[in-house]
């Protein structure tokens, strides 16, 4: 009962902090307190429900059936969107909060809002090597089963909760996308619901253009219903080595000769200043040495980059053995490093212990409460960019992240890019080409920082070198800009030829704040 008692007069005291200093006031300096208190629990509801719907559909194999009904329903509310004269624009109505992008999608308030509730695994054909999913099937959902039966995903984007249909009509990178690309190169096949209400099935053979068309469009061709993912055999473990490097000449001759090693399963950089950085390469396999395994997934175990950091701190190199789904979601828990702004303690011992379990907060629930002063604090504050370049200009490219926005750890991911007719490919486009992902997510240290200016002057050097900017981040961009940056030549020959002008927005009115404001 004491305890009960003394439990009641600490809320009754923090609520009445709550009001002596304004909710606004505790929800921006002390946010860490709404998000122990209330997002952790709720995040975790949320994981356990959408865990648990995914099994027993899958084991009960009632998701082909259901797939045909809600495809039905998608043709349905187009029709009647034309029915009503067609008025607007169409657009998903999955509500914008629930996106792992920062932006606002304020377009989803004046468009039609097509319901799309398809978030099932549809099948896994082990014989001709892939699996076929609906758009909101996420990428923690897909490794829990691919993994549980001894396959996986050539690319495994990073986060559990980026979604195949964001993956899809954006892009995802993961560490061994040198070896078979972006997200997009693993795919085979893509189902769309076009604007005219059929649904399509494309392939690099069959609807060739459109399937090229597909990826980077954000959802302005048709409503993805399925796609058709490649899978390869797994294996138990990662062996991966870490290499502090120092100097950033070194830095980039290091990382750029580890990602043209093919055979490096993974690659990765964690760049931790201008002159440090710690370089990854892995393998994997079903052996591993017991006294070097490392179950880095744990809840209680260190955030990976701090994990990382060490080695560089010690400056020693290291091999560990890594579970493989553990590896694939290294980054899951600190959401990268994000998590050491929002909970400044959370890889202190005793959290991790306590309240680790718990880990991350749901980015969507985090949107969900930011409010509007939260959000205006990190758009003006806080970067959250990934700039795709040719790996031969990476020591440039660092330099000018450093100069603009000096924001550490910055994220190394090499990847191929291979020829397209799409709006992204190598400047030669008949010949693949190494580029690496720069990403960068953080606070910026340089005092001249300004969210637009500074962007822009990335975005400019990025096109200067034929380099792409991933299009989920605040693009600032005018149009002309936008367009030299991508090909967009069969995009718009597509939007004509398919009736998507009065249909979808544009992908430039849909994404860039030029555009939007």
């Amino acid at each position: 009962m004491d305890s009960f008692m003394y439990f009641g007069v600490l809320v009754v005291l923090f609520l009445l902090w709550i009001k002596v200093k304004g909710l606004d006031y505790v929800i921006v300096h002390q946010r860490w307190i709404f998000v122990c208190l209330f997002l952790l629990p709720l995040s975790v509801v949320f994981d356990l429900y959408y865990y648990l719907r995914a099994w027993i559909i899958f084991k009960m194999c009632s998701a082909p059936k259901l797939h045909d009904q809600r495809v039905k329903d998608i043709q349905r509310q187009i029709s009647d969107w034309r029915k009503e004269g067609a008025k607007t624009h169409m657009c998903t109505g999955r509500p914008g909060w629930l996106t792992v992008s920062l932006r606002v999608a304020k377009y989803k308030k004046t468009n039609k809002n097509i319901m799309i509730n398809m978030m099932d695994i549809l099948d896994v054909d082990i014989k001709r090597q892939v699996v076929r999913v609906e758009p909101l099937a996420n990428m923690g959902q897909v490794t829990a089963l691919l993994n549980s039966i001894g396959w996986t995903l050539p690319v495994v984007p990073e986060l559990d909760d980026l979604t195949v249909g964001g993956l899809v009509m954006g892009t995802g990178i993961e560490s061994s996308s040198h070896i078979y690309g972006l997200f997009q190169h693993i795919c085979v096949a893509f189902e769309l619901v076009l604007a005219d209400g059929s649904l399509v099935r494309c392939t690099e053979e069959e609807n060739s253009d459109l399937f090229h068309s597909v990826p980077w469009s954000c959802g302005t061709l048709g409503f993805l219903v399925a796609a058709e993912i490649k899978i390869v055999p797994a294996k138990q473990w990662v062996k991966l080595c870490y290499e502090p490097v120092r100097g950033l000449e070194n830095i980039c001759q290091c990382f750029t000769e580890a990602s043209q090693n093919k055979g490096n399963t993974f690659v990765e950089g964690l760049q931790y200043s201008l002159d440090s950085a710690v370089i990854m390469t892995g393998t994997m396999t079903d052996h591993a040495e017991p006294d070097k395994i490392n179950r880095i997934g744990l809840y209680f175990k260190p955030w990976f980059f701090k994990h990382v950091e060490g080695y560089l701190k010690d400056d020693r190199s290291g091999v560990e053995y890594i579970p493989l789904r553990h590896y694939y979601h290294r980054h899951t828990r600190s959401i990268f490093w994000e998590m050491q702004d929002i909970i400044p303690f959370g890889n202190h011992p005793v959290f991790r212990w306590l309240l680790g379990w718990m880990v991350p907060p749901k980015i969507s629930l985090l949107k969900l409460t930011q409010g509007e002063t939260i959000r205006r604090l990190y758009e003006q504050h806080h970067v959250v960019q990934d700039m795709l370049v040719p790996m031969r200009h990476l020591q440039t490219a660092l330099t000018r992240f450093h100069q603009d926005i000096q924001v550490y750890p910055l994220w190394l991911c090499p990847f191929m890019l291979l020829p397209s007719r799409g709006m992204v490919h190598p400047k030669a486009q008949q010949k693949e080409e190494l580029y690496v992902d720069i990403g960068a997510y953080g606070e910026p240290r340089v005092k001249h920082f300004e969210a637009k200016a500074s962007t822009r002057q990335l975005e400019k050097f990025v096109r200067d070198v034929h380099g792409f900017q991933m299009l989920y981040a605040d693009v600032y961009m005018d149009r002309e800009e936008f367009w030299e940056m991508f090909d967009g030549t069969l995009y718009h020959k597509l939007r004509e030829q398919l009736g998507c002008n009065d249909a979808f927005p544009e992908v430039y009115n849909k994404i860039c704040k030029s555009a939007r404001h």
